[in-house]
């Protein structure tokens, strides 16, 4: 079938509409959260909530490559949901991991601030001027936040396959086109996009393992692991075993090409 991922401005309305569709197509749904429960050293409340950039860099620089760790322990878990297929993504951050993927339906859900705002009200019986207050402060944080990390500016357009503006156009509405055009067969799974995916999965995995060589190059191809790095010819023996030894317990591992760039 296909996959599905929802990035949104509003709190809630991802993930209602990202529930009702896998509900509606059978398919699995998870979130950011559910990213952030598989990786246990990151469950951090600063981390969860990006309510503060600054808390949450902070946060990331008390472990050693912190921003590194995150990212690519976030992009594994993402591709071990997306490995599955037919399932439901909403939230910040999956569907960068997957933007050359083509059975992944990427969808931006925005809505006006006035009705932002409303809902945002009742919700927390809050005044007018805090409601927008919120409300512009966790839309800057998320965008600080994606900049930070991925480099990448989640109000783009160009990011996403539809981006749907929920006003005239009703959250059933949404659902309802957004279900469409998942079915449509751009966005079927094919042998080849189910491979990419399974190669970027390996690749995800050999990079967490291997953190030890941060700066290594590390790419996966039909179960061979390929790795770039620079190190003293003294020590690439040791390296090589190294590497070897960490890649051995990772079953798709089929084959390992390690490759010594000149050090000067």
């Amino acid at each position: 079938m296909s996959i599905i991922t929802i990035s949104r401005e509003s709190y809630y309305l991802g993930g209602k509409i990202a529930e009702k569709i896998a509900q509606q197509l059978g398919f699995a749904c998870f979130s950011r959260d559910t990213l952030l429960e598989a990786l246990g050293e990151f469950q951090i409340p600063e981390i969860k909530l990006i309510r503060n950039i600054q808390d949450a860099i902070s946060v990331l620089d008390r472990f050693p490559y912190g921003k590194e760790r995150y990212i690519e322990s976030m992009r594994l878990a993402a591709l071990k949901q997306f490995q599955k297929d037919n399932v439901v993504y909403h939230g910040l951050a999956g569907h960068f991991f997957v933007q050359d993927i083509s059975h992944v339906l990427k969808v931006r859900i925005i809505q006006d601030l006035e009705m932002r705002v409303e809902e945002e009200i009742k919700r927390e019986n809050i005044s007018v001027e805090d409601a927008r207050y919120v409300l512009k402060k966790d839309d800057d944080e998320r965008r600080k936040w994606s900049l930070y990390l991925y480099r990448i500016d989640i109000q783009n357009p160009s990011l996403y396959d539809m981006v749907l503006n929920i006003g005239d156009i009703t959250v059933d509405h949404a659902i309802d086109t957004i279900i469409s055009a998942a079915k449509l067969s751009c966005f079927k799974t094919t042998p080849e996009s189910r491979k990419r995916i399974d190669d970027l999965t390996l690749a995800a995995e050999a990079r967490v393992v291997l953190f030890e060589f941060p700066s290594a190059g590390i790419l996966a191809k039909d179960g061979k692991i390929f790795v770039g790095l620079k190190a003293p010819l003294a020590q690439q023996k040791t390296i090589v075993l190294n590497i070897e030894n960490a890649l051995k317990d990772i079953a798709e591992v089929k084959d390992i090409d390690i490759h010594f760039e000149p050090y000067l």
